[in-house]
């Protein structure tokens, strides 16, 4: 399986040499979804000219989306769902012409599922600076070519306004839930915080108020993997010839993220010292089992994302800080008016549970006083992607609250 987020979830131990071969054939320099790409079920909403935090601007801002269920009459059953770092639109479908990956949460959103599209209508969009249908770095600047690094730098709160948009072209007025993990559960805040009058509920899953400096350290070292490729090229890579991209920095800097989305005691208990089958350990040139994971990983991702893209949403979340410009984090929690569920997960160890623990203290509406639920799983933040029952059971008790 491949879920399309910023985590893939696999659960045999070992990668055969097989699949390994699978994805060593040259990729393209980039793995973005482009113009005259099949379109899939995405649908489109234009934002238009659109300013950033920085003072930066773009003359035309789109965003890719895809909904699930109807829509009520009372227009009163739309839910939001906010992807982690590298996912897209696709929560629950199979992978198919325009959509290159599997749904990343299928366990979760459908008929009869705890976000039981029967009953809601689900919004799901890729986030401004993304790869899968919105306008990003892989996108086409109006002097015809793609904005590359000219990016401009884009914010949490950047991306919530952008994701704005998504109301009026539905004709609502405000969301029945916000729901997201991870890179997502950063936008749930903002959103609670930007615009508290248009959520109703929020779900906050494996995610902080305000990123840590050891956080912002993790993701420092990927951008600078990229950046180090001699293909890099300051960004302007889409034009290589032979689709040379800078695969080797942003497999690398997947690989570096892998281990921060999984728990040392799953990595350990599933691969322990195990060398990668039928190579011999004692005759030069063999490989850990685990080194043979992350390479397979790393070498897939390049086939469905883009070098500029990581960069431009690692540093989104760097900048996350839901008290900047607010008098702190407390400060902004204490505006918020949802009913929020927050969710840790025992063995994360990218966004630990006190980082949950210190929002649940300063929500004023929690289902669970000033305390998160911590679900106990050996999958460490991808937890979040993988325990459906666990997660599913808190989201549907929020949803019926």
């Amino acid at each position: 399986m491949d879920w399309q987020t910023n985590e893939d979830t696999v659960p045999s131990g070992f990668v055969s040499d097989a699949q390994i071969r699978s994805v060593l054939g040259k990729p393209a320099a980039s793995g973005a979804w482009r113009e005259g790409d099949p379109v899939g079920r995405r649908r489109f909403v234009e934002v238009g000219a659109f300013s950033f935090e920085s003072g930066e601007s773009v003359p035309q801002v789109r965003l890719a989306f895809e909904t699930y269920g109807t829509l009520a009459p009372e227009r009163d059953n739309a839910i939001l769902v906010l992807h982690a770092l590298t996912g897209d639109s696709n929560l629950n479908h199979p992978a198919e012409p325009g959509h290159p990956t599997d749904g990343w949460w299928p366990g979760l959103v459908g008929p009869g599922l705890p976000i039981d599209t029967d009953r809601w209508f689900v919004v799901a969009p890729n986030m401004l600076g993304g790869c899968q249908g919105s306008t990003g770095p892989s996108s086409i600047a109006p002097d015809g070519v793609e904005w590359g690094a000219r990016f401009p730098f884009t914010t949490i709160a950047d991306q919530v306004r952008a994701q704005h948009a998504l109301l009026a072209e539905l004709g609502l007025d405000r969301w029945a839930a916000v729901v997201g993990g991870s890179m997502g559960g950063m936008q749930v805040l903002e959103w609670a915080v930007q615009f508290p009058g248009e959520v109703e509920r929020i779900a906050v899953i494996a995610a902080p108020a305000a990123s840590s400096a050891d956080q912002i350290a993790l993701n420092s070292v990927q951008i600078q993997a990229i950046r180090a490729d001699p293909l890099f090229h300051g960004g302007d890579y889409y034009d290589a010839p032979d689709g040379e991209g800078p695969h080797q920095g942003l497999a690398l800097a997947r690989r570096m993220a892998l281990l921060n989305y999984r728990s040392p005691s799953e990595l350990n208990d599933r691969f322990q010292r195990s060398w990668q089958s039928g190579i011999d350990p004692l005759g030069g040139g063999g490989r850990f089992a685990v080194e043979s994971y992350l390479d397979f990983h790393g070498n897939k991702f390049t086939r469905r994302f883009d070098a500029n893209t990581y960069v431009t949403l690692l540093e989104a979340m760097n900048s996350h800080d839901l008290g900047r410009g607010r008098g702190g984090v407390e400060a902004a929690l204490a505006g918020v008016r949802a009913k929020a569920l927050v969710v840790g997960i025992d063995s994360d160890r990218l966004f630990p549970v006190a980082d949950q623990e210190l929002i649940a203290r300063h929500l004023p509406a929690t289902l669970d006083g000033d305390r998160p639920v911590v679900i106990e799983s050996k999958f460490g933040h991808d937890g979040f992607l993988i325990e459906f029952d666990l997660v599913g059971r808190e989201i549907a008790r929020l949803l019926a609250s």
